[in-house]
């Protein structure tokens, strides 16, 4: 029998994930990440996913039926794409996320564009600190300029982890996504204190039920999927297998 997953965390989770399965550590051929895609537009947590990620020079081999599901790397608009995700800051037709630095946020917002935050990568080095992630969500917040982040976010909470599925990968704290989002969700609505929130490895402080809760902070599920549609969007992630099976091993889905 499916779990019923409780109103504060469905208001957290749904249209969470951005399938990024073309890019590291999965790297998956285009067919296999649209066979893949296709799979989980299916199945019982569809309701979780969002777009597929894809870079522009994949395009020609993505079917036609994923038109308007697609967020497409390229730094031109893209008539295909439901939105773009480029480094520098591009106006286009569609919702842009741009991936550049807290100072050049300003010139985002000018632009009617989004954000975008990195949250780690294939090395330790690649990680941000949380008194990074946090200055940068703390921004977003005050210009209330929404963004979604990527990489380094399959784990729902603050964990060491290999960085790729090699047997050899270095290993390194990866930040959560439960953190991360929720922190998100509370800076959204006043409260500047989120590194805390983001710094967070005991899952047992994330609690759910009509609410989200982090220790003795919470957001109604109202407040939560406020700061999901106009703030917090979602994460790009290689996998959406891995950050399902950490939730149901954490018993919430």
């Amino acid at each position: 029998m499916a779990r019923i997953v409780a109103p504060g965390l469905r208001a957290l989770l749904e249209r969470l994930i951005d399938y990024a399965g073309m890019f590291p550590p999965a790297a998956l051929a285009c067919g296999d990440a649209v066979a893949n895609y296709t799979r989980y537009r299916a199945g019982g947590h569809a309701w979780m996913l969002r777009w597929l990620v894809v870079g522009a020079a994949e395009l020609a081999h993505v079917p036609r039926e994923l038109d308007g599901s697609l967020a497409v790397l390229t730094d031109a608009d893209e008539p295909r794409a439901a939105v773009i995700e480029t480094k520098r800051v591009v106006r286009a037709a569609r919702a842009v996320y741009c991936e550049v630095p807290v100072g050049e946020l300003d010139e985002v917002k000018r632009a009617g564009a989004f954000a975008k935050l990195r949250t780690g990568g294939l090395k330790p080095e690649a990680i941000p600190g949380v008194a990074d992630v946090a200055a940068f969500i703390r921004a977003c917040a005050e210009r209330r300029l929404p963004f979604k982040a990527t990489a380094g976010l399959h784990h729902p909470v603050r964990a060491p982890h290999p960085l790729t599925y090699e047997p050899d990968a270095p290993r390194a704290v990866m930040h959560g996504f439960l953190n991360v989002f929720l922190a998100a969700a509370f800076a959204l609505h006043g409260d500047r204190d989120i590194e805390p929130v983001l710094a967070e490895t005991d899952p047992a402080a994330f609690r759910f039920d009509d609410r989200a809760h982090w220790r003795d902070r919470s957001l109604s599920a109202g407040e939560v999927r406020e700061a999901r549609s106009h703030f917090a969007h979602s994460f790009g992630s290689c996998s959406f297998d891995e950050p399902v099976r950490d939730l149901e091993a954490l018993g919430l889905l």
